[in-house]
């Protein structure tokens, strides 16, 4: 059997990528949405909808377990696929996200001044806030939507002026905080780790959830032997999208290399 990996477009990649370096023995079948890119500025009740259909559609592609490798997904609707959803069609199969691995190493590190930045929907929920205050009870957190990253980088990601301009507009708040750590809360934001780093300052840990959720899974395997046992480890890797526009080739190259 798989281990899915789902995104609403192919910012996802980026967690598979770091499965697959970690975890090259397993097969993966990879599922982007990119159709309906971007989920950030949608209502909750929507990216459900579309959450359900996602990890239905990878169960019946025979996957044993699924990374929602989508933070808007992963904040608004995780919840209730694991309580409801799964329960009810799917008993014996195991949803995962993406915010618990980024949290907990945050929570390691003990970090007193957190700034997030995300889609809208990822902010306004605040999924991030709640399970940081549970471990660091005392700790500032600040947030930012970034809704213009996703698209940038989904639609071309070729004018650096905008985007220099972009993520100046958007940390300038979080530079005046004095921030320590910043999560990159978007799968797709790691392709701007670089850039992001340059306009934060080097003094600011930046936080990326590509490595962190692969070695979560690697431990996770490791306390479920009776889910590992059940994985394929043919070192198979497929991929469905769910448009296939003449520009996805490029954005695959993108987010793989």
């Amino acid at each position: 059997m798989n281990i899915g990996v789902f995104d609403s477009g192919l910012g996802g990649l980026t967690i598979l990528k770091a499965l697959i370096k970690r975890l090259p023995q397993y097969n993966y079948f990879y599922l982007g949405d990119n159709a309906r890119v971007p989920y950030g500025n949608r209502s909750p009740e929507i990216i459900y909808e579309f959450t359900k259909e996602a990890v239905d559609f990878l169960f019946k592609k025979n996957c044993q377990l699924i990374i929602i490798a989508c933070n808007t997904s992963t904040s608004t609707s995780l919840r209730k696929i694991q309580t409801e959803y799964l329960a009810k069609h799917y008993p014996d199969r195991k949803v995962l996200g993406v915010i618990k691995p980024a949290v907990e190493e945050i929570g390691e590190k003990k970090f007193k001044k957190i700034g997030i930045i995300g889609t809208k929907t990822t902010i306004n929920s605040g999924a991030f806030v709640r399970e940081i205050k549970k471990i660091l009870p005392k700790a500032e957190v600040f947030q930012q939507p970034c809704p213009l990253l996703v698209p940038y980088i989904e639609d071309s990601g070729r004018n650096q002026q905008i985007l220099k301009l972009m993520l100046k507009e958007y940390l300038k708040e979080l530079k005046e905080k004095n921030i320590g750590s910043l999560l990159l809360a978007c799968t797709h934001y790691e392709i701007l780790e670089k850039q992001i780093k340059k306009e934060i300052g080097e003094k600011v840990k930046v936080i990326s959830e590509g490595k962190l959720v692969a070695k979560k899974l690697e431990d996770y395997l490791r306390r479920h032997p009776e889910i590992e046992q059940k994985l394929g480890k043919s070192h198979q890797v497929n991929y469905c999208f769910t448009d296939i526009n003449a520009d996805y080739q490029r954005l695959m190259r993108l987010f793989l290399c």
